[in-house]
């Protein structure tokens, strides 16, 4: 028997339409129809969308108007509501009141949130957490807001550690998050947008700013990449945060995420535009430049000359943190002349009898400590630390006994290390712990020369990045009007702009006495 070539079966595939989707057909046509007026007929429909009484948590409850004498039915997702409260404030009322009145609102003593009439958005906001009720003969139905989901209690932020400042963080509640950013910002402009993403998860993103502030190019621009994403679901910003990036394979990251309710408002204050999602403990922060994410909200708390040695100090780390490694290989490899005579000998000595190269010394040691962050942070919390500390000093003192590695180079990367650690925004530390094994592998190949031709090609690559049309070293390059918070913050007194490259409504936000 002649077996089919690989044109024929490209050609067949080719032929035959592949990934359709089938399961949900029906359903789909049907959440695009309007309710009936008939009760027989929708009790029937939402019994079959919610396979009652398979699905065990959604409840359905029949029973008649007494003020209209007509039957009707709520249904409600249980898990998800308060039942007591819909039995004594929709049910009950329902039940025993006899006044003859048309209007449900002079009848239920529970405020209805709205009206909806297609069969998928009752459907959607049933699987909210809202409760219906279809009346017999009505066209349309009540819906009651009545959601009520468990989560954690206003903590403390556990990534952003700070020492003075507010010290609530977001939880998974997004009504919790949303009224502690209410809290801080008592504005009658503060405008809370709401957008549902994702096919089937239907997962609420709520779009936070200042409509006297933000700018209406940059919104629209956020708006459209929104409802530009297609997906079936999206369960955190995490996620949603690659979606949202324009340059998701980049280094660097050009959205900032934060768990700080009084970090994305001093953010929404400036013109920026917060992300919040139902479930997720933290927001995202648009544009965002890289001065943004190495600043720390501490800097503003401290006094200038405080937050500014803080600063200053995080710059110093962030330059040890990403060349202390390749500058040590670049000047032992290459460049012997630029260390003291003394200096010179004492490295020669301890790494007399080591039988690695510097390069591979610093691959190998490097290598160790990211597994020892990394088990310190996967393990429990009790013996995380533990493991840290007990890990580095037993392996570096078994291989520096064993002339596996030298001491200097034990030195170097717990210099570089440590330097990492005062980055405290995760995504650009990220970047500095991969960018630092990439300058390892320009000096181990050219020295100093490689060092400075990748550091050049990175200034390149930084300039060239955008975060939704703002440039990302701005307002450095290119240069705009602001209050200028680069690496110096100047006193409160003196901030009288805000960032220009925002594009703002109003640039103003401290009038000269």
């Amino acid at each position: 028997m002649k077996k089919p070539s690989i044109k024929m079966l490209f050609e067949k595939n080719k032929s035959e339409p592949q990934f359709v989707e089938k399961s949900n057909v029906k359903d789909i046509e049907l959440k695009k129809q309007d309710i009936s007026s008939s009760y027989d007929k929708n009790l029937a429909t939402f019994k079959s969308i919610f396979s009652v009484p398979k699905n065990t948590d959604v409840k359905v409850r029949e029973f008649t108007i007494r003020a209209l004498n007509r039957r009707a039915f709520i249904i409600f997702i249980s898990t998800m509501v308060e039942v007591e409260r819909i039995q004594e404030s929709i049910v009950k009322p329902l039940l025993e009141n006899e006044l003859s009145t048309g209007e449900i609102r002079d009848i239920v003593s529970y405020p209805i949130e709205k009206t909806a009439t297609v069969i998928g958005e009752i459907t959607e906001f049933i699987t909210g957490g809202m409760t219906a009720l279809f009346i017999d003969g009505d066209i349309q139905s009540h819906l009651f807001e009545t959601t009520n989901l468990t989560g954690r209690s206003i903590e403390k932020s556990d990534n952003e550690v700070i020492v003075k400042g507010a010290k609530e963080a977001f939880n998974e509640r997004v009504i919790d998050n949303i009224a502690l950013l209410r809290k801080k910002i008592k504005n009658e402009n503060l405008i809370v947008d709401s957008q549902v993403i994702s096919k089937r998860s239907r997962n609420d993103v709520f779009l936070v700013y200042q409509k006297d502030l933000a700018n209406d190019e940059i919104l629209q621009t956020i708006k459209d990449k929104l409802t530009s994403i297609d997906i079936d679901r999206i369960l955190d910003l995490s996620i949603l945060e690659q979606y949202l990036e324009e340059r998701p394979r980049s280094l660097f990251p050009t959205i900032l995420y934060t768990e700080r309710p009084d970090r994305a408002a001093s953010f929404i204050e400036e013109g920026h535009i917060v992300i919040l999602m139902s479930n997720s403990p933290s927001c995202l922060i648009l544009p965002t430049t890289f001065w943004s994410l190495m600043h720390s909200p501490e800097d503003h708390y401290l006094r200038a000359p405080y937050g500014n040695f803080i600063r200053l100090l995080r710059l110093f780390a962030f330059l040890v943190a990403v060349f202390a490694s390749a500058f040590y290989i670049a000047i032992t490899n290459y460049h012997v002349g630029m260390i003291p005579p003394d200096l010179l000998m004492a490295f020669a000595g301890t790494r007399e009898r080591v039988p690695f190269p510097s390069v591979i010394e610093i691959f190998m040691m490097e290598i160790a400590f990211e597994l020892i962050r990394e088990a310190g942070l996967r393990v429990p919390t009790p013996i995380g630390p533990t493991i840290g500390i007990v890990g580095a000093l037993i392996l570096g003192q078994a291989a520096v006994q064993a002339n596996i590695i030298s001491p200097i180079v034990i030195i170097v990367i717990a210099l570089s290390g440590l330097s990492s650690f005062i980055i405290s925004d995760l995504s650009i530390n990220f970047a500095i712990r991969m960018t630092r094994l990439l300058f390892i592998c320009s000096a181990g190949l050219l020295g100093v020369y490689g060092l400075i031709a990748l550091c050049m090609v990175f200034l390149f690559y930084l300039v060239s990045l955008n975060s939704f049309g703002t440039p990302y070293l701005a307002p450095m390059t290119p240069h705009f009007l602001s209050s200028k918070d680069l690496i110096i913050r100047h006193l409160p007194i003196k901030e009288r702009f805000r960032p220009g490259y925002l594009k703002p409504k109003d640039m103003v936000k401290q009038r000269k006495e």
